[in-house]
Formats: structure tokens, sequence, C-alpha cells
């Protein structure tokens, strides 16, 4: 199940490799909500994983966005002692804009296909087995 949470983001961080075939990155959002008249301030701590660890490169500290996400949790056991940790796995951000404009993804996942038939561009690929 995924979740969403929309805010500014106020924090991002340097991307982790913790194993020689695994990385992650955190980044932080603050979520305001107005409860009862008073404005309430939540900072959200989000991490992304392997391939994901780019989504927070194209927003700016400051900027307005929605982060979807999904919800990990893992049981840890050390000498007798049992911990349970939670990550907020981030898949996907898109940035808010201004009033009257659409929200833009950010998500890398969506990549222009190279031009295969010009002969004049540099990046064309013959891959026809004939």
């Amino acid at each position: 199940m995924s979740y969403e949470l929309t805010g500014k983001l106020v924090a991002k961080y340097d991307t982790v490799q913790r194993t020689e075939t695994f990385k992650t990155r955190e980044f932080a959002v603050e979520k305001s909500d107005d409860i009862n008249g008073r404005t309430i301030l939540n900072y959200v701590k989000f991490q992304s994983v392997q391939d994901k660890t780019g989504i927070v490169d194209r927003v700016n500290i400051g900027d307005e966005i929605k982060v979807y996400f999904n919800i990990k949790g893992s049981k840890w056991e050390k000498n007798g002692v049992t911990n349970y940790i939670t990550n907020l796995d981030a898949w996907r951000i898109e940035q808010i804009l201004q009033p009257g404009k659409q929200s833009s993804p950010i998500d890398n996942e969506y990549i222009e296909p190279l031009d295969t038939f010009s002969s004049t561009s540099s990046d064309a690929v013959d891959d026809l087995p004939f």
C-alpha cells in the first residue's frame, strides 16, 4: 500500500553506500497542519533506496513537494533485546507549482527514447538483427 504527503522540502542528504550493492539517501519534509486554529509543524524524514536515490535531485530546499512512499518495518534482535525499525521509503516526488499550474512528476521513470532513425544523432543505436 502506498501513501502520500505534501509539504516543504527542508533538508536533503548525500547518498550513503550501505553495502557494495545497497545505497540509501534521506531527505526531510516540513508538513504544517491546522488544528483548532493553531498551526502545528511536523517534520518527516524519508529515505529512498537504490535507483530512487536521485528523485530528490530535481527539487530544491524550500520547494513544495508531494512525496509518494511505502511504509516498511523490520524487527531487529540483539543480545535478547528486540527493536522495531520503521522506514518511509519514498519512490516518487512531484513538485507543487504555483496555483493554476500542474505538478510535474520527478521520478526518473520516464526516459526519452533514443532517435534510432536519424543519421545525425550521436546517440543513435543500430540494434537491428540484420
